[in-house]
């Protein structure tokens, strides 16, 4: 591994690592790809990432950055070229950092409930989901009226577009996986957004095969699933 190159170490499942490769394929930056086995970690990853141990981590002059956000923010203020992630407005970009941090805290937490729970139960969770996302979806239109259609940058991504693209672009992943639909029509501003991301040509490139995502997810969830079936 060249001290002066960069590394990523990842897991073709992991959203927050289709992260880190948008951006680092958005800024042309050359990388090392490593993929781990997060089940048997390599000694590498627990020397770059020894109190988290996992990933995405980012290796640069043989310095490591954790934290798929942190990692985001860290190509941007490294890279400064075109096209910048975020914004240099104090306040926009801080705005972009608390919507990220609701998305990643609070929106996609509370799809956990609609995997691991049943009838009313798991009605009323996908409730709860639909009234974060409609938090998200207003918030993020209010504090960005000026946004370019149909991203942050016009023709291509920003820092929320990234963070949101990297893991709703498979949301027919999830309902498959789990066998139960989201109704996003209630969200029309939210879906296009998303439509327009899956439609993007890097983001196609970039996401894991529909199939192999399918599988990690039953895999990750395969004892609720039983239990719901039973």
């Amino acid at each position: 591994m060249e001290k002066q190159g960069v590394v990523l170490f990842g897991t073709r499942a992991s959203s927050d690592c289709t992260r880190v490769e948008l951006a680092l394929k958005l800024k042309g930056i050359p990388y090392e790809y490593v993929e781990e086995d997060l089940t048997n970690k390599s000694e590498l990853l627990l020397h770059f990432n020894p109190f988290h141990k996992n990933v995405p981590v980012l290796v640069h002059k043989d310095k490591p950055i954790t934290e798929s956000l942190v990692i985001l923010e860290y190509i941007d203020d490294c890279w400064n070229n075109a096209p910048k992630l975020l914004t240099e407005d104090p306040y926009e970009k801080a705005r972009a950092r608390s919507w990220a941090n609701f998305y990643d805290q609070k929106l996609m937490p509370s799809t956990v409930p609609i995997i691991i729970l049943n009838g009313k139960a798991q009605e009323a969770a996908k409730e709860e989901f639909s009234e974060l996302l409609g938090v998200f979806e207003e918030g993020v239109e209010k504090d960005f009226p000026q946004k370019k259609s149909p991203f942050f940058n016009g023709d291509t991504l920003g820092f929320l577009d990234i963070v949101v693209g990297s893991s709703a672009c498979n949301y027919k992943v999830f309902q498959e996986a789990i066998g139960v639909s989201i109704d996003l029509d209630k969200h029309p501003a939210f879906f296009s957004w998303v439509t327009a991301l899956i439609d993007y040509p890097m983001m196609k490139e970039t996401l894991p095969p529909h199939d192999t995502l399918v599988a990690k997810m039953r895999e990750r969830f395969s004892l609720s699933l039983v239990f719901k079936s039973i």
